[in-house]
């Protein structure tokens, strides 16, 4: 995670976005130290990166790229106003002891902002922010073949913002953010698909992440709330608004260390 020091709005990338929109930043600050802290109650250990002055979304580490092992992947922005966070996390992960290896530029992908796993099967998003033929790198670099799921709505740009996997089958999504054939994709790979609302989904109930049986989300998203304690999570609800502004969430703030360990050993020697 990274701890919001310069975060606010100082161009606009995606739908969200409107500079006239200014981040309330003592707010913000509150709503990161919530979910940090909410994560450490739930268990997970949490190792922190300082954000630049000159690199705003910073704070939204999913997009950073994806860590397998060892190794860490990490994006070719789409955007130049997002290009100058590559390097620091390059430069993270290096003091860190991790392997870097690197998808071809120019093809730009987004990390785990587009490439989420599910029980050993990768899934990718791409066409806002990643390109199609990035995923062929991707698939070299994991040494298996990801789902690829075309997204069809601008509000859903990456797949962890329409997508959520959960363990067990169970999956959150939001069908509209996806091509006919992308939901039969995800039909074929997840039992117990929880289609969440438009409302739900404008409040980025599917940017959850996972800790254990426990999904940690932004309030508001009552009906996805239910339905998830109904199928045995335990849900925990913290408000995410001044981060919705940049068009995140709860998942947007996390880079998972461990959650590609399957795929460990595999790709590219």
């Amino acid at each position: 995670m990274c701890e919001p020091a310069h975060y606010r709005i100082d161009y606009e990338i995606n739908p969200w976005m409107r500079r006239a929109n200014a981040v309330q930043t003592e707010r913000a600050n509150e709503q990161w130290r919530g979910l940090y802290e909410t994560l450490a109650a739930l268990g997970v250990e949490v190792d922190l990166v300082e954000q630049g002055a000159d690199t705003p979304d910073m704070t939204f580490t999913a997009n950073a790229g994806i860590v397998v092992g060892e190794r860490f992947i990490p994006a070719n922005f789409r955007f130049p106003e997002r290009q100058l966070e590559e390097a620091r996390f390059i430069r993270w992960f290096e003091a860190h002891g991790y392997r870097i290896e690197t998808v071809h530029e120019p093809h730009y992908w987004e990390g785990e902002g587009d490439v989420l796993p599910g029980e050993g099967v990768g899934f990718a998003g791409y066409r806002f922010r990643t390109e199609f033929r990035a995923l062929d790198h991707v698939d070299e670099l994991l040494g298996r073949e990801t789902v690829r799921l075309e997204l069809t709505d601008p509000r859903f740009y990456h797949l962890d913002t329409c997508l959520a996997p959960l363990g067990g089958g169970h999956a959150l999504f939001y069908p509209p953010a996806f091509t006919e054939a992308a939901r039969a994709a995800l039909a074929e790979n997840f039992s117990a698909l929880i289609a969440v609302s438009e409302h739900d989904a404008a409040r980025f109930a599917c940017n959850a992440v996972l800790a254990g049986q426990t999904v940690v989300l932004n309030t508001g998203c009552a009906e996805t709330v239910r339905v998830l304690r109904e199928h045995g999570f335990v849900v925990v609800e913290t408000p995410m608004d001044e981060f919705m502004k940049a068009g995140g969430s709860a998942k947007c703030l996390v880079l998972m260390l461990d959650a590609f360990t399957e795929f460990e050993g595999q790709g590219r020697p």
